[in-house]
């Protein structure tokens, strides 16, 4: 559920290690990407996930405004990005200044 690199530190993960990242335009239970934004960043959705003692309470679900359901980490909804093809791989970092990987110790940010 967690990874580390240099330069990005730790991160939040599916249970394949492939990243999550959050939108920092979404709002806590309000998710910001629709239509065209979900074809690069799809929802993360997990009706249970497996997280870390500790941290497994901060992850919730939401429906969003188009009926879908999708998972929250504090409240905020997470994605994967469309470009990031392998385990480990974190191109969707900063992209437009507005997507990140979401470091459970500082998230969110304040």
């Amino acid at each position: 559920m967690f990874q580390g690199k240099a330069g990005i530190g730790k991160y939040l993960t599916d249970t394949e290690g492939k990243a999550l990242y959050q939108f920092k335009k979404d709002s806590p239970g309000t998710s910001a990407c629709t239509g065209p934004c979900l074809e690069k960043w799809p929802i993360y959705y997990r009706e249970t996930v497996a997280a870390p003692k500790g941290i497994k309470e901060d992850f919730g679900t939401i429906t969003r405004e188009d009926g879908k359901k999708q998972t929250t980490f504090r409240g905020y909804p997470l994605y994967y990005w469309n470009n990031d093809k392998k385990t480990g791989e974190t191109t969707g970092q900063g992209v437009n200044s507005v997507w990140y990987v979401i470091n459970p110790d500082n998230f969110p940010p304040k």
